[in-house]
């Protein structure tokens, strides 16, 4: 409908076009939700492979090597990550230092 059309139109007549408008709107937004809702519970329903995998599997961390090991045991090394272990925390409390502990590392 043209500007000019609307113009000449009685205000009953707009009026009436007015309501005929907002039913065909709420029919047409009512129809696209049920749309978007379907989409919805089949995307929430089945997940894709790869969020399922994403979910499962852990991700993938580089190797970290020692950097302190116990003098009196060779054997026991930490990484410095998570909680300092038994040996490492006895040897502070008898006034070592970290660094005193600390793998030298090989010259490259």
């Amino acid at each position: 409908m043209k500007l000019g059309e609307l113009e000449r139109m009685s205000v009953d007549d707009l009026w009436k076009l007015h309501l005929a408008v907002g039913e065909a709107l709420a029919v047409k937004m009512a129809a696209e939700k049920d749309v978007l809702e379907g989409r919805l519970k089949r995307l929430k329903a089945k997940p894709t492979l790869e969020r399922r995998i994403a979910k499962s599997e852990r991700r993938g961390y580089p190797p970290v090597f020692p950097k302190y090991r116990n003098p009196d045991d060779p054997s026991e090394t930490w990484a410095g990550r998570g909680r300092q272990p038994r040996w490492l925390a006895e040897q502070l409390r008898s006034g070592k230092k970290v660094d005193d502990f600390r793998i030298e590392m090989a010259a490259e």
